[in-house]
């Protein structure tokens, strides 16, 4: 059992924490190094986009590793590499699309792997939620971050949405829009990702409300 601590003792805990820069300074502001990162959305609507613009700017603090378990490496991740320059990331930035779930949990587990994990998608990881919790406590030092299918405004399932629950970062993609949900929310609380798509989707839910 460990120590209690005072109210006095817990203040003075140091966070170790980042900005991110761009948009997602407006979107999120400052946020935990380590801990749970929540996208979802449905298809269509950015989050690929999203999720890669939200890594180029994590490569400012560490070193990302993409698990695009769903998709792999098709036409809709090149589009995402060529539109936020990822290639300019160097070995900051990289996806591994042979690797396994489990062969990327056994990874970071060693010295010196990766700072940053995106697990693309939560759901063909086939995970309960129990499990999801076991992974994130054996990797407490890492940020880690799931995409998710939605079913409407909800993540698919009910694994994903004990999951989106527990995050401490819930961002939300709409046309082309990323929307902060969670504890973490910067002075406007969300942002756009793909400017012409989002005017073309949001005008176009004006219209279809008058």
């Amino acid at each position: 059992m460990g120590r209690t601590l005072s109210a006095k003792q817990v203040l003075t805990l140091k966070r170790r924490t980042i900005r991110p820069g761009g948009i997602w300074a407006d979107c999120v502001g400052e946020i935990d190094r380590t801990g749970v990162v929540f996208f979802w959305g449905n298809s269509g609507n950015g989050k690929t986009s999203a999720v890669a613009s939200f890594c180029k700017e994590l490569t400012q603090f560490g070193r990302v590793l993409y698990l695009p378990l769903e998709e792999g490496l098709g036409g809709t991740t090149q589009d995402a590499i060529r539109r936020y320059r990822l290639d300019e990331c160097g070995r900051k930035f990289q996806y591994i699309a042979t690797m396994t779930f489990s062969e990327m949990d056994e990874a970071l587990s060693k010295p010196r792997s990766w700072d940053f994990v995106v697990i693309d998608s939560f759901q063909y990881t086939q995970m309960s939620y129990k499990e999801y919790i076991a992974f994130k406590e054996r990797h407490r030092n890492k940020l880690l971050i799931f995409v998710s299918h939605a079913d409407g405004k909800r993540p698919e399932g009910r694994a994903a949405m004990k999951i989106m629950y527990d995050a401490s970062l819930k961002i939300w993609v709409e046309g082309h829009k990323a929307f902060s949900k969670g504890r973490y929310i910067g002075p406007k609380g969300e942002c756009t990702i793909y400017e012409k798509e989002a005017k073309r989707y949001w005008e176009g839910k004006t219209l279809n409300r008058k």
